[in-house]
This record gives structure tokens, sequence and C-alpha cells, in this order.
């Protein structure tokens, strides 16, 4: 028999399962092998992005500023890109630019006792508009003969999305971090109590400081994936991009008060929000009815996480 205790651990992967069924039945195109990949395909930008929140959120943290990190990270790689700069280090500089944004919410964060909401939210702001300086306010196409940037976002490894390979390696990564290493144990330490953890020899600021710095890297990967798809990089490309984000990690089941949570619930809670937006699509079910369905499924998320505290 299973537990209360237990069952609960299991909330999203029955969620998803009844979600994925549900669809099967009602969409014919749901289970055709280029529609689910296509929906991996998708959700490995929300997948990169909500791995790292999962690192934030644990330590009783958030990050509203991933969707202009992700757009200002991309903008920069792709002018560096057309500026004939090899593609590699192009691509590194965009991860170092992304990593060095979130060090900076870290630093005010961690050093200057600000709260993470009114950090992240000047971050955003500052950001996005940074990209529209930079882009003169444009789409900035990628250069015809950047072959090797474009099948980072639309080529295949042995019939499977190169993106999803990337997210599973992020993912295994992450894993291993938070389970396997003291780096992991300091996150949930902080999360479960950093009054305790700084007292017990964590080196809390810092450890901040990393974990936003690991989302900012987690973010630019995620824009450059996402502009190599599309072959160029927008302005407001990622506005939005944290709620889905947010919504994954909390529907996976971490806590929003911190201390609590699994690197696999937010991959689960990737899934569901991924999924769902595809199965809406596909029954043509215009956007604005489709904010209001995630909008609730966030509030039950929520909701169900309140309970679980209580």
């Amino acid at each position: 028999m299973f537990k209360n205790k237990d069952i609960s651990r299991y909330t999203a992967l029955i969620a998803f399962a009844v979600l994925f069924i549900a669809l099967s039945f009602m969409s014919s195109s749901f289970l055709t092998t280029d529609n689910l990949l296509q929906v991996l395909r998708q959700i490995s930008i929300n997948g990169l992005i909500a791995g790292g929140m999962t690192f934030v959120i644990l330590t009783g943290g958030i990050d509203l500023s991933v969707g202009s990190i992700l757009g200002f990270s991309s903008m920069a790689t792709v002018i560096l890109i057309n500026s004939n700069l090899p593609i590699p280090i192009a691509i590194i500089i965009g991860l170092i630019i992304g990593g060095l944004a979130g060090v900076f919410n870290g630093f005010f964060i961690a050093k200057m006792k600000l709260q993470p909401f009114i950090v992240t939210l000047a971050s955003m702001t500052i950001l996005r508009g940074l990209t529209l300086v930079i882009s003169g306010n444009k789409p900035v196409s990628v250069a015809s003969d950047s072959e090797l940037f474009t099948k980072l976002g639309q080529g295949y490894i042995l019939g499977i999305p190169t993106p999803v390979i990337i997210l599973i390696i992020v993912y295994i990564i992450f894993w291993i971090v938070l389970e396997k290493t003291k780096f992991g144990k300091k996150v949930y330490g902080i999360g479960g109590n950093e009054e305790v953890a700084r007292l017990s020899g964590i080196k809390t600021d810092r450890a901040k400081i990393i974990i936003y710095g690991l989302i900012g890297v987690a973010c630019a990967l995620s824009g450059i994936i996402l502009a190599s798809r599309l072959g160029s990089a927008q302005p407001l490309l990622g506005k939005g991009f944290e709620l889905d984000a947010i919504a994954a990690v909390v529907i996976g089941g971490t806590s929003l008060v911190g201390g609590k949570g699994k690197i696999s619930g937010t991959f689960i809670g990737v899934l569901i929000i991924g999924v769902l937006g595809n199965g809406l699509n596909l029954m043509q079910v215009q956007s604005d009815y489709q904010d209001i369905v995630k909008g609730a499924v966030i509030l039950l998320a929520v909701l169900m996480d309140r309970f679980k505290q209580d």
C-alpha cells in the first residue's frame, strides 16, 4: 500500500501520464512521430531554463530575468557570428555573457542582501533595453554561411533533435550536481535554513552567486539554440519565458519556499507544460485561452505546494 507521502512524490508523473493519454484520444495527430519530435525540440528551450531555475528556487529564490538573459545572450552571439568571429568562440562568449548576467543578479542578492524578486525584475528591464539598443530594435538574421550554428537548433543526432540531446546531457549534469556533490547539499541546505547553513560553515553568498551564474549560462545556451532554430535573434526573444520555467519547476514538485525538490521532477514539469501547449495547439485553442489554462495549472501547482507544506 502506498502512503500519501509516497503518492505525492509521483503526482507530476501521474498528471503527465493522464494528460498524455487524454491528448492521444483527443487528437489523432498527437502520437505521430513528427509531432512528438517537434514537442521534444520545443521543450528543450524551457527545459534548460527550468533546470537552472530549479537551483534558484531550491534556495528559496526566484529569477524573473531569465527571458531577458536569453534574449540578450542570443542577440550578442548572432552579432558576433555575423562579424566573422569563429562560431565556437562566439557561442562561448555568448555563454559567458549569460553567466555574467546571472552573477550580476547573484551579487546584489547575496552581497547587497536585496530581494531576488526586485533584483531580477530590474535586471530583466535593463537587459531587455540593452538588447533593443544593440539590435537597433530589429531582428538580426544569422549569416547564410553559418551552417554549423544552424545545425545546433535544427539538426539531428541519430534521429533525435540536437537540442534534445543537449537537454538530456545538461539534466544529467544537473542531477549529478544536486544528488552526488557537496555543492548540491549546500543548495538544499540554503533553501532549508540559510542561517543554519551559514553557521555550519557553508559560504552561502558564494553559493548563491554561483547558482545565479549557473542559471545565466543555462538561459544563454537556451537562447543560442533558439536563435539557431529560428535563423535569427529577435529583440523580444524570451519575453515571458520565466513563467513557463517557474511553472515547470513548481509542477515538478519543487517547493517555492526552498529546500525541497528534484531535478527529475522539473523534467516531468517541463514535459507537462510542453505537451499541454502542443495539445492545445493541435485542438486549435486560441492563444488567449491557452494562457488561461496555463495560469490555472500554475495556480493549482502552487496550491498543491501549499498543502504539502501544511
